[in-house]
């Protein structure tokens, strides 16, 4: 897919500038190459706001005020996750690249059909997941790639005292990341998953999560998520035959820890049935470094690139639509207490 776009900076639109689409607006004015045109948002407060720190954008109430703009080349969606599909299927109708907040919608079907139009009118189509981009996973992702080691398990915590979304459930909001991070180290989705959801605060939704996903070859991976947890957390492990490999998001000094050390079965006969000879292996910790550099803001330059380039992002719909399907088995299982449901 290659496109007409020449090396002049990309227009960029903005629809939804709330809690997170704020951070899009700042982002974009420090990378040269692009440029924002303009923002939408219901909130005249709010535009106001924009307005009076940045008063040559277009800001507007109307999604096809910023469609029909000529300089808009490619728009960034940051609406509730519930009218994601209505505001994209525009957006590509009008042949505008997208880049599509996480989760890319609410249900699969409504996210192949945008994967559908996409490829139908030759537009970039995105989704948001921002740690993919972030440099402490991509850290790990290449030394998981250079070493040979088995991965055993995964296990996420991401907690926190809210925000408390209105349109999605804690699980949707908080464990979509961690489900999209396994995805992309282990370059696999769940075949299964196992959950239970609780509304501790006395909400209509979930609130706290407990989800087991099961890939192939018996690697496990485990998500906690909470909006009422008083300690906020956002922390990846991943342990592996030789070594444990750590994430931790709040540590801003050493982000990523290797701790080289493990336990394996040796190639020996075992010594009674069931019984295998272990092998303990000790060693050092290593903090590597990470050079530092803003997720959001490697996002949109990548975004940017797709764009010029026609390559495929590194987080796609097809992408998306993985950790959509697994979502919709993760309610399902919620459901059921707890029951194992297959991902479809």
């Amino acid at each position: 897919m290659m496109n007409n776009i020449s090396e002049q900076p990309v227009g960029i639109g903005i629809i939804g500038c709330g809690y997170w689409g704020i951070n899009y607006v700042r982002v974009l004015q420090e990378i040269p190459e692009a440029k924002l045109i303009a923002v939408c948002d219901q909130r005249l407060d709010r535009l106001n706001e924009i307005g009076r720190r940045l008063p040559d954008l277009k800001l507007t109430t109307n999604v096809t005020d910023v469609l029909s703009d000529d300089r808009v080349n490619a728009v960034i969606v940051c609406t509730e996750a519930t009218s994601h599909f209505k505001v994209a299927n525009q957006c590509l109708q009008a042949k505008k690249h997208i880049l599509i907040e996480k989760p890319v919608s609410t249900l699969v079907s409504e996210a192949l059909e945008l994967a559908r139009v996409a490829k139908e009118v030759s537009c970039t189509l995105m989704v948001g997941h921002t740690f993919v981009y972030n440099g402490g996973i991509t850290a790990i992702k290449s030394y998981l790639a250079d070493h040979s080691d088995t991965i055993y398990y995964l296990h996420a915590s991401r907690t926190n005292l809210g925000p408390i979304r209105r349109d999605v459930n804690a699980i949707w909001d908080l464990g979509t990341h961690d489900i999209a991070i396994f995805n992309y180290l282990l370059n696999a989705s769940p075949c299964w998953v196992s959950a239970v959801g609780g509304r501790v605060l006395g909400n209509c939704r979930v609130d706290v999560g407990f989800i087991c996903l099961g890939y192939e070859n018996g690697v496990i991976g485990h998500v906690h998520v909470s909006w009422a947890d008083p300690n906020k957390c956002r922390e990846i492990v991943v342990v592996c035959s030789g070594m444990r490999l750590v994430f931790n998001d709040l540590n801003a000094a050493e982000p990523v820890r290797i701790y080289e050390k493990g336990v394996s079965a040796v190639d020996a006969e075992p010594q009674s049935f069931g019984e295998y000879q272990l092998k303990i292996r000790e060693g050092s910790i290593i903090s590597p470094s990470i050079e530092p550099s803003e997720p959001l803001k490697n996002e949109c330059r990548h975004f940017i690139e797709c764009i010029r380039s026609g390559i495929k992002p590194r987080s796609s719909i097809e992408d998306g639509i993985n950790v959509l399907r697994t979502l919709e088995a993760i309610d399902r299982s919620v459901r059921l207490q707890g029951t194992t449901v297959k991902v479809e």
